[in-house]
């Protein structure tokens, strides 16, 4: 399994973005964050029906991976860990990383500030 960040969905949309090697659709699951993420991203575009329904399709396609009290406990470690040495990312990539890693699944992502993140594999394009 490997975990979809908002900005390779969008990548994928444009038809600028192909799947890692050996990796099918079949292989990827959505944090809820990225969800929310998406949706938002559509209601606020100038074609919001139309990118409601292609969103909604692919995020209802997926697996989704959700919020918990494990990614509760690793969301406090990163965020701890990041404001210590003084590299924040986006709070929603908080969670998103929280997420992947109380799951123990990787991050297909193009943003760098994952690397900040201990113990939280990535999967680049």
């Amino acid at each position: 399994m490997v975990a979809i960040d908002t900005n390779v969905a969008i990548a994928h949309f444009r038809g600028q973005l192909s799947l890692p090697a050996g990796v099918g659709k079949e292989d990827f699951v959505l944090p809820v964050v990225v969800a929310g993420e998406l949706l938002f991203g559509a209601r606020n575009s100038g074609q919001p029906g139309r990118n409601l329904a292609h969103y909604r399709s692919f995020i209802y396609d997926l697996d989704m991976l959700l919020l918990d009290a494990l990614a509760a406990e690793h969301y406090a470690e990163i965020r701890l860990h990041l404001k210590q040495r003084g590299r924040p990312i986006p709070e929603n990539d908080r969670w998103i990383a929280a997420i992947c890693r109380a799951n123990e699944v990787p991050l297909f992502t193009l943003d760098r500030h994952f690397s900040e993140v201990p113990s939280l594999q990535l999967v680049g394009a």
